[in-house]
């Protein structure tokens, strides 16, 4: 499975590559909205986990814009996020996310999380 990681943070999205990695996972990073559009016109993804606080366009937005787009309407979509409150966890529901991790987050319950879109 791949899967487009969006932080801005080099030490999280270092983290999360090497944590993802070692699951099994192809793993593509993207530091602002902007590249994550690009890399997912260029090489697609299975899921993408993406930080709320990009530099760029925020992540809410940039989930708005996928679930938008007919290529990728149905494209998973995990928020990473400092904030885990239920307003939190509704405002992400509501830009279009599938899921809702707050950071750091455990790599059990990142596994958990990314199976649930794994593909038979």
């Amino acid at each position: 499975m791949h899967v487009l990681l969006v932080d801005d943070n080099a030490d999280i999205t270092g983290m999360l590559s090497l944590l993802l990695e070692a699951q099994g996972y192809r793993v593509s990073t993207a530091g602002t909205g902007a590249e994550a559009l690009r890399c997912l016109e260029a090489q697609g993804a299975d899921v993408v986990l993406c930080d709320l606080g990009l530099p760029d366009i925020d992540g809410a937005e940039l989930a708005r814009r996928l679930r938008a787009q007919a290529a990728w309407a149905e494209l998973p979509l995990v928020a990473l996020t400092g904030r885990g409150g239920d307003d939190d966890r509704a405002e992400t529901a509501a830009a279009g996310f599938d899921a809702h991790l707050v950071k750091p987050v455990a790599g059990a319950e990142l596994a958990r999380t990314l199976a649930r879109f794994a593909r038979d």
